[in-house]
């Protein structure tokens, strides 16, 4: 980190704030917080890889089609050869019909209402067995010219497919190539290499062949007619996963125990961020897939067949960033927090200094979008709070912990603008890490110390005991209003489950990439930010940031200052977000803004 006192010599201009719109690049000195700052652009994003919802039946070996948002997954090993087919809606799999005849090493193509399974290995040996899927049931069709097994397809519909290379018998494989016109299989020309344990992706006349045993690296390239060689992989693979068209596509995992993924551009392999687990994948043909931006990794092998699905995010999601604003009046943790970027509320929490001895604070603050401003305090000093509102004018505060003998307690205050008034309580008494979100008039409340499912949801005047979550637990975050929210993260230990508010129940959706407890949340159910809390081994306080995008969780630019039991505003979308207070000892008055893609200002020194 550079220092001030060490570049005083350079230009770099003093302002008492910050300077107005300062230009990309600019750097200065904030006479105010004493500390150098500098501008810059946000980048996209690079893509990532999230946990989706397992298997029902953990397998390795088997073939796909489709997309994250609709795929099919049919075949497989694990120990047996299966028929099972499973069906995917972008969260969870379910069991459809069998294929007629369980196999293992076939490929798929197509879409997950009209899918194609050919080839494979039975017993004994390989097959040109095939069957078509048509939203319901597998029906056997025309059987491949060359029984294969250990091979590449490629197809978005189940009337246009392509099959190639593989391996005949366990010591020839083959470059023979044959194509799918809804009735029966022709040979076409040949790949230029013969090869088996390659993956294919892309359609019946633009598609690639990826890798392969021995580790290779070969691509080549199908244009209807014939077969091309392009650019090598980075990373050479036999029974890898792939994504795409020819000209975007996506290589995954692969043996031994492989988690590299690559992108395709057209013309060259770009190494881009890891699976989260290595493993051999089952092959996932890209079907419906229009480019490498949207890809699915199911089951496959590590030390044991596996039930694990990750989901493909691509890069160029422009991101967003966390610029440092005016801290608040009193440093404090434990606090909570309403309202928005520009009109926000800080209250209740615990500081190191008086009126009480361990620092409970019934202290509140409004901010304006630029400053905060002392106003009237709470009538019962608490920590541990949970709070919901979607102004600096109108919010609710309930539950936490009280220094005097009465310690846990269920009382609640309402926000007037001006004052708080004592509304009727919660059903329960508890203190420190709820999952909340809501309006003054509708809300939920649900967790807590002691850990527990329980979930009160807020009308304007009483509270009511709804269904519970699916985990307890305490230290969550949430955002949302009261019909639909979200809520993650959690102990013990840290937790990285997500569930999802539809107004009447919890249903589970896809998890955190960074397990957390005691963090903040701001946005609606369908696009927020998770930022802050605890986590690790040994656990400590977190600067990471993820945005929800409705299905996942995509990695962001870090908080400023890490930061844990922080609070937030919590009513709008991700382009705009609020992060005050937080840790302790020491506790923190800094508050941190979240900036659209545009740009954003970095603290770079504390001297």
């Amino acid at each position: 980190m550079t220092e001030y006192k060490s570049i005083v010599g350079t230009k770099i201009k003093n302002y008492t704030t910050n300077p107005d719109n300062p230009d990309s690049g600019q750097v200065w000195y904030n006479e105010t917080d004493n500390v150098l700052k500098f501008q810059f652009t946000n980048v996209s994003s690079a893509g990532s890889w999230s946990t989706g919802g397992n298997l029902n039946t953990a397998r390795s070996r088997g073939a796909g089609a489709g997309t994250k948002a609709g795929g099919l997954l049919f075949g497989g090993d694990g120990p047996s050869r299966h028929a099972e087919t499973e069906s995917y809606n972008g969260t969870s799999w379910t069991e459809v019909n069998d294929l007629n005849t369980g196999v293992v090493d076939n490929a798929g193509a197509g879409i997950y209402t009209s899918a194609l399974s050919f080839g494979g290995e039975l017993v004994p040996g390989a097959t040109g067995e095939t069957e078509s899927w048509n939203g319901t049931n597998w029906t056997e069709v025309a059987d491949l010219n060359t029984a294969r097994d250990f091979f590449g397809g490629s197809g978005v519909l189940n009337t246009a497919c392509l099959a190639f290379g593989g391996e005949i018998n366990p010591s020839t494989t083959t470059a023979n190539t044959e194509l799918w016109d809804g009735s029966s299989w022709t040979e076409v020309n040949d790949l230029n290499t013969s090869r088996d344990n390659h993956v294919g992706t892309g359609s019946s006349t633009a598609a690639l062949a990826i890798g392969g045993n021995s580790n290779s690296v070969k691509t080549e390239s199908w244009n209807g007619s014939n077969w091309t060689e392009v650019a090598d992989l980075n990373t050479g693979r036999p029974a890898a996963g792939a994504g795409g068209t020819y000209t975007s596509a996506l290589a995954f995992g692969g043996h031994p125990d492989r988690a590299v993924t690559e992108e395709y551009n057209g013309s060259t392999w770009t190494e881009t961020t890891d699976l989260n687990t290595a493993r051999l994948v089952s092959k996932q043909r890209g079907g419906a897939e229009s480019n490498n931006a949207s890809s699915i990794a199911m089951g496959g092998y590590s030390t044991a067949e596996s039930a694990l699905t990750e989901e493909w995010t691509g890069a160029g999601a422009p991101v967003g960033g966390w610029s440092t604003a005016n801290s608040m009046n009193t440093a404090r943790s434990s606090l909570g927090g309403a309202g928005t970027q520009t009109s926000a509320l800080a209250f209740a929490g615990q500081a190191a200094t008086n009126p009480s001895p361990t620092g409970s604070r019934g202290d509140t603050e409004s901010y304006n979008g630029t400053n905060w401003t002392e106003v009237n305090d709470m009538n019962s000093p608490r920590r541990g709070v949970a709070g919901f509102g979607a102004s600096n004018t109108a919010a609710i505060v309930a539950a936490g912990y009280r220094d005097d003998p009465a310690g846990n307690t269920n009382l609640c205050e309402s926000w007037n603008g001006s004052n708080w008034t004592e509304v009727n309580d919660m059903n329960r008494s508890s203190h420190d890490g709820y999952g909340d979100f809501g309006t003054s008039t509708a809300g939920i409340i649900c967790g807590g110390t002691p850990a527990t499912a329980a979930t009160e949801s807020w009308n304007g005047t009483n509270w009511t005991e709804v269904n519970d979550l699916n985990t307890a637990r305490r230290g969550l975050a949430g955002f949302g209003t009261q019909p639909a929210g979200l809520v993650f993260g959690g102990s013990d230990p840290q937790k990285n489950e997500t569930e999802s508010w539809n107004g009447t129940n919890w249903t589970e959706v896809n998890n955190l990439n960074t397990a957390r407890d005691f963090g903040a949340g701001s946005g609606i159910q369908t696009s927020g930010l998770a930022f802050g809390g605890r986590g690790g081994s040994p656990a400590a306080s977190l600067s990471q940031t993820e945005l929800w995008n409705g299905v996942n969780w995509v990695e962001q630019n870090d908080l400023n200052t890490a930061t844990q039991t922080n609070a937030s505003g919590g009513y709008q979308s991700n382009p705009a977000a609020i992060n005050f207070g937080g840790s302790g000892p020491p506790q923190l008055a800094v508050t941190e803004e979240w900036g659209s893609p545009s740009s954003t200002t970095k603290t770079i020194s504390t001297d």
